[in-house]
């Protein structure tokens, strides 16, 4: 598992009439992705974006897009995000009946495969499926909104997913989402996440590229050496 620490900073929490610069913005603050989160008003109590956002956000960005499934029915609808240009794609181990199909199709696509568990999901739920994935996304939020308070919880459910990737002999990255600053990315970072979205606490600071590679050095801090 690769010591860098890379930035996904949350789309959610830009200014949607200013999408574009909020793009250029972070990419030339050294962002490694564009984390989008899609939410249907159903798995979760919010409503955001879907297929043509994405495909308006690929063409302007130059960095993968990280695009986060809060859906109920990703299971027939997860094609319309990949034709859309999603280059990782993220469900929900609660909101998906087939996980292995539909990782499956991700892979088919050309995209990169992720999980994401809700915090009071158990990590062992991953057991049969970690082999296959490129990523495991750790909620330390409930999702549905940005801004929450980070659930303390969160490194130690990250500490046991590393030891399962490593145990396997996966790959997969851990990735952390919810309310990741400067004073939370160490505690997930020393656990062995590597990827961490933040949403308010790059776009809600008067200097978004400032915020992130702060966050990105307060995490790149915490990992363990040797």
């Amino acid at each position: 598992m690769s010591d860098r620490i890379l930035m996904a900073p949350s789309l959610l929490s830009a200014d949607f009439t200013r999408l574009a610069e909020a793009v250029s913005l972070v990419e030339g603050a050294g962002a490694d992705f564009l984390h989008v989160d899609v939410m249907d008003g159903h798995f979760v109590p919010n409503l955001t974006i879907g297929p043509p956002v994405i495909r308006a956000l690929k063409r302007v960005a130059t960095r993968p897009l990280d695009v986060h499934l809060m859906i109920d029915d990703a299971d027939t609808t997860v094609d319309w995000y990949l034709d859309a240009g999603a280059d990782w794609v993220t469900v929900h181990a609660e909101a998906c009946d087939h996980l292995h199909r539909i990782v499956q199709r991700i892979h088919a696509a050309g995209a990169k495969a992720g999980v994401a568990l809700n915090p009071a999901t158990p990590a062992s739920v991953l057991e049969e499926i970690l082999p296959e994935l490129d990523l495991v996304l750790v909620m330390s939020v409930n999702p549905g909104f940005g801004g929450q308070a980070y659930i303390p919880s969160a490194a130690a459910k990250v500490a046991a997913i590393a030891a399962m990737i490593a145990a396997c002999g996966s790959h997969a990255l851990i990735e952390v989402d919810g309310g990741i600053d400067e004073t939370t990315a160490p505690l997930v970072t020393a656990a062995g996440a590597r990827v961490l979205v933040a949403g308010n606490a790059i776009f809600g600071r008067p200097e978004p590229g400032a915020a992130l590679n702060a966050i990105r050095e307060a995490g790149q801090a915490a990992v363990p050496r040797g």
